[in-house]
């Protein structure tokens, strides 16, 4: 057996046992301090446990607090492997629970649980970008696919972690009060493979689209697209980390152009007066501005000949003669 197969124990602590006592917050804040304080100092230790009636007794943004503490620290494996052994996955995100001791299918990687935890390590210690760390794969228990010849597949595991992640946010309200976080970390978990997907064939138009696609969750993607490998092959990586560079590099490249070019041709408005009989008007407006977005959006190019345009507005039909 290669050292890479062996069980991690830290991995595989069961479930606390079943509890006649009543909830007590006090166990709960214990077990949860105790899992933050391993997390800031490093060498793990087994926290105490609490019960799933225990960690219900606790106010959630106290809870998201302790558990960001945990994320955000200079040791956050040690610190989430201890709030699975004091109970608090299994208590509050069961979709984390299930990853541990579940395959991936590759060599380099017992479980996806090691994964997730080296993912975490590994990414800028920016909130946003360490829960989506910790959930991004989430879906991969459900989309897990052996094939005859032994190929692992997860399609489509992004997508069902976001609707995964909307489920938990329903049941535990872990982000009460914090919408516009919820709404980043459910954007990262559905975009997070979009990165590295990238390859020198994209055109411009391309590179546009994504980086408009991607909006303002641009940085905390490519920074979260960095961790996320976590091969041990030094060439993979290597690659891997310049293809990240190479498309964020082509995305400022663009954005500076398009800042210095306007996307339209000068005239471009006065030709579409005399050739559709549009006077000025809010409808030559609208038009222009749906021109204007299609090109930032990748759908037409920039600053192209007149009559391009012209031909794109003939044959969408997207005016009349009633326009005018």
């Amino acid at each position: 057996m290669n050292e890479s197969d062996a069980r991690d124990p830290k991995s595989t602590i069961p479930a606390p046992p079943p509890t006649t006592d009543e909830p007590s917050a006090d166990r709960a804040l214990e077990a949860l301090d105790a899992c933050v304080r391993v997390a800031e100092k490093g060498g793990y230790t087994p926290p105490p446990t609490a019960t799933v009636g225990d960690w219900s007794t606790i106010e959630i943004p106290k809870l998201r607090r302790g558990f960001e503490r945990v994320i955000l620290a200079r040791h956050p494996e040690e610190g989430l492997d201890a709030l699975l052994a004091a109970g608090a996955l299994d208590a509050l995100l069961p979709e984390v629970k299930a990853m541990v001791g579940f395959g991936d299918g590759e060599w380099r990687h017992k479980d996806v649980w090691k994964h997730t935890k080296q993912v975490v390590r590994q990414s800028v210690p920016r909130v946003e970008v360490r829960w989506a760390a910790l959930l991004h794969d989430i879906g991969k228990v459900k989309t897990r696919r052996i094939l005859p010849n032994g190929e692992v597949h997860f399609h489509g595991h992004a997508e069902v972690g976001a609707s995964m992640f909307d489920r938990l946010q329903s049941r535990t309200r872990l982000f009460v009060g914090e919408d516009t976080l919820a709404e980043r970390v459910r954007e990262l978990i559905l975009h997070h493979l979009r990165a590295s997907q990238y390859d020198g064939t994209w055109t411009d138009s391309a590179v546009r689209r994504f980086a408009k696609e991607m909006g303002d969750c641009l940085i905390d993607l490519f920074d979260l697209s960095r961790a996320d490998i976590t091969t041990k092959r030094p060439e993979r990586k290597r690659k891997g980390l310049e293809s990240i560079s190479e498309l964020a590099e082509r995305v400022r490249r663009v954005r500076e152009m398009d800042a210095r070019i306007p996307p339209l041709p000068k005239g471009l408005g006065t030709a579409i007066s005399e050739r559709f009989g549009v006077a000025p008007s809010p409808r030559l407006g609208e038009v222009m501005k749906a021109l204007k977005d299609k090109v930032d959006g990748g759908e037409l190019e920039a600053q192209r000949e007149v009559d391009y345009y012209l031909q794109f507005i003939g044959d969408a039909k997207m005016l009349s003669s009633g326009d005018g």
